[in-house]
């Protein structure tokens, strides 16, 4: 039978019926964990809406519908040519021009069948766009097991736009499940510009940034000193808080490597362990391994406790296996665990330390005192009738296995009376420090000494503030002008008997040389009657931007200098000049530069100076230059990131040290094993950058020891939103690119 309908717009030339009719509610979730899951709960409680241009049949049990059909339901909305409808089921099958649209994912097909409160159904000769992931492709069939799963047979998935993707995933069986934000494949062959590039026997990959468990994309690359590398990383998403990812590694000159990564975080402690093991080396014929441990805990708000434990099994460790040079240089390993309590006026802190050294024979180390144990006691009260008061506390045993060992005991009590007005500041400030030592010398059959000394120091900073209004390359600004003056007088003690457990000569800066002791630790407190006169300028904008900062300084001594540390001291008609500036030319555009000028040496000791314009995203290019006298340096330090071609991108840095006659200069130590010459650290790179995939091919130098590099050639392909294929060059490139920014995002990137 045919029921004849009025038109529902006058305006139309064709007849449009329509029908509404409620479905059952299906049951509600008991907790909507995402927003997602929340509409499709709430869309099993709506009704089902039909339009069409034709309606026969009856609305209580079939309808059977021609032209322009439409039925939605909530989210979901499907049209067709041709439809019929079973109220009873709330289920359609429809024919014909399909299209559907399900929470933002799209679909096209030739025929469904759908169950309109569950979602459950099929669609054939299918094509499909999901919005979260831009995951898209076509298949024989979609089988739809729920709102969130889907059975794919035959099936692609790209995330490349067009009927002709760059790559694209094939298999016999597809599993997406976007409630969980996880696709699974059987069998599947990736290809890429047409090409089969990777295959295997099943294959999962992530629907969204979220993380999760399965295997990771294998690694290759090669290394000078192993050859041939491969690994395959399987990550575990143990918990929103926990992860932990395993990765045996191929090397082929040296076997089989197993590597862990386990990390966790809560609100009351986190931390991070990774650990390495190669059974027999088929170079050396060991076995090698390492560990890097940190962990910090929350035991109350005021009671804290940490660890830092690193490890490794031999000396060559970090240079051989290592493909990041703050590891592959690192000689001293640090085992550290301290116990803190802080309360508000106070805090105490209970530490035990000690370092493993390895060892480079061109160039040996002294080996660091180790703390068994070491208790801090630091207190402080500010603003106590215009007073502030601190004091320092501390009891350590020093231990080393051939030089002096034994105990120190520190009071450094201080006392301040800061006054401090809109233009000016002058803060008087009186301390002591007095230490005890009961030292043994194992080279004397444990021969015995004690040691004392208590030396007050007086010191007086002050300081005023000047400003005006003024202009800076025709813009307006404030102009400051903040001249300082730092006087301190400390009496001089014969300190030469005492042992070197942790203290040394601290290199002249801005941020020390308004220190009272120009040593670092508490072995040597160093004579003074001197005086530190700066001079700082300073072109700030109205909104609080400083365009120019320009500082002077200088330390003037009364009396020469006589304590020591092993080291030359200035005499005190010579003293040392500091100078610093730093230029915001543009938003764009910063350079800044240090100096450290010797009377003494009449030259430059020590000094850098930088360039860094950075103009738009992915564009940054950075030059420096350093020299430091003492260690015999002269570098040029040359990075970038840089667009070169359409979509392609430069990327490198290169730091060379210059021919120099700084070794043996009147007034330094000669070193042992100057820096050598010529390239220091390199990296160059291409990277690509296509719509859904990135290429990345980086070579880079590293110097793992006097003498010694590490070569490393990586090859990265980056499937958007699947996986990266080849070995990982992104933590070379930031670490050596000051500004470098990622071409692409990484979906298998966990982080907390």
């Amino acid at each position: 039978m045919t029921w004849p309908f009025p038109l529902r717009r006058p305006q139309r030339l064709f007849t449009t019926v329509a029908a509404v009719i409620a479905a059952a509610s299906a049951p509600s979730l008991v907790v909507a964990q995402t927003n997602t899951q929340a509409a499709k709960a709430e869309d099993r409680k709506d009704e089902t809406r039909i339009s069409s241009e034709q309606m026969t049949g009856r609305p209580d049990r079939e309808l059977v519908l021609e032209r322009d059909v439409e039925i939605i339901r909530g989210e979901t909305t499907v049209n067709s040519d041709h439809a019929t409808y079973w109220a009873a089921e709330d289920e359609v099958e429809l024919n014909g021009n399909i299209r559907m649209t399900r929470f933002g994912d799209r679909y096209t097909g030739d025929k469904m069948r759908l169950k309109m409160d569950s979602g459950v159904g099929y669609v054939t000769n299918p094509t499909y766009h999901m919005l979260e992931s831009n995951g898209q492709g076509k298949a024989e069939r979609i089988d739809f097991e729920s709102e969130d799963r889907a059975l794919i047979t035959d099936g692609t998935y790209s995330t490349c736009e067009g009927p002709n993707p760059d790559w694209y995933l094939k298999a016999s069986t597809l599993k997406l499940d976007t409630g969980r934000e996880v696709g699974n494949a059987e069998a599947p062959i990736i290809y890429f510009k047409g090409v089969p590039i990777i295959g295997a026997l099943s294959m999962s990959f992530p629907l969204s940034a979220a993380r999760k468990s399965g295997f990771l994309a294998p690694t290759q690359g090669t290394t000078s000193t192993g050859g041939f590398e491969v690994s395959v990383p399987y990550y575990f998403n143990i918990a929103p808080n926990r992860d932990l990812t395993l990765t045996p590694r191929y090397i082929a000159r040296r076997g089989m490597m197993l590597g862990a990564d386990a990390r966790y975080m809560d609100s009351t402690y986190a931390g991070e362990t990774k650990a390495e093991f190669l059974p027999n080396d088929t170079q050396t014929k060991t076995n090698r391994w390492s560990i890097a441990s940190v962990h910090a805990q929350k035991f109350s708000p005021e009671t804290t406790m940490n660890w830092n434990i690193n490890a490794a099994s031999d000396d060559n460790y970090p240079s051989d296996f290592s493909r990041n040079l703050s590891i592959s240089t690192q000689r001293l390993l640090l085992r550290d665990l301290n116990f803190t309590y802080a309360s508000t006026f106070w805090s105490a802190t209970a530490r035990a330390s000690n370092y493993q050294v390895l060892q480079d024979p061109a160039s040996p180390i002294t080996r660091p005192y180790d703390r068994l144990p070491q208790f801090s006691l630091s207190a402080a009260r500010q603003d106590v009738n215009g007073f502030d008061f601190a004091a320092y506390l501390e009891a350590s045993r020093f231990w080393h296995p051939t030089m002096v060992r034994g105990e120190r005991y520190v009071v450094n009590p201080s006392i301040s009376y800061p006054i401090v007005r809109p233009s000016y500041f002058i803060t008087p400030k009186v301390s002591l420090n007095a230490a005890a030592y009961s030292v043994q010398d194992p080279g004397s059959n444990n021969a015995s000494s004690t040691y004392n000394r208590a030396l007050p120091t007086f010191s007086l900073d002050s300081g005023l503030v000047f400003e005006r209004d003024a202009n800076f390359f025709g813009s307006a600004m404030t102009q400051t002008l903040e001249p300082r003056l730092f006087y301190v007088k400390t009496p001089y003690r014969d300190q030469s008997q005492f042992p070197i457990f942790d203290s040394a000569v601290a290199d002249l800066s801005f941020a020390q040389i308004f220190n009272e002791n120009r040593f670092i630790g508490n072995d040597r407190i160093s004579d003074s009657n001197q005086l530190t006169a700066a001079m700082v300028s300073r072109y700030i904008e109205d909104s609080g931007t400083e365009r120019l900062r320009v500082a002077l300084a200088q330390r003037y001594y009364f009396d020469e200098q006589r304590v020591t540390l092993g080291t030359p001291t200035t005499g005190k008609s010579k003293p040392d000049l500091l100078a610093s500036g730093t230029l915001q030319v543009s938003n764009t555009l910063k350079t800044e530069g240090n100096v450290q000028y010797s009377a003494n040496q009449s030259s430059v000791i020590r000094g850098n100076a930088g360039l860094s314009w950075r103009p738009e995203p992915k564009k940054v290019l950075n030059l420096t230059y350093r020299v430091d006298v003492p260690n015999a340096l002269r570098q040029v330090d040359v990075s970038g990131q840089w667009p070169i071609a359409d979509r392609w991108y430069g990327v490198g840095r290169l730091n060379y040290s210059l021919p120099n006659d700084y070794a043996n200069r009147p007034g330094f130590a000669p070193l042992t094993a100057p820096p050598a010459r010529g390239l220091s650290e390199g990296l160059l790179g291409l990277e690509y950058k296509a719509d859904c995939w990135i290429f990345r091919v980086v070579a880079q130098r590293l110097p793992t020891g006097t003498g010694k590099s590490n070569s490393t050639l990586f090859f990265q392909l980056e499937l958007s939103g699947l996986t990266k294929l080849g070995s990982d060059p992104l933590q070379a490139l930031r670490t050596s690119i000051p500004g470098y920014q990622e071409l692409g995002t990484d979906p298998n990137r966990s982080s907390y």
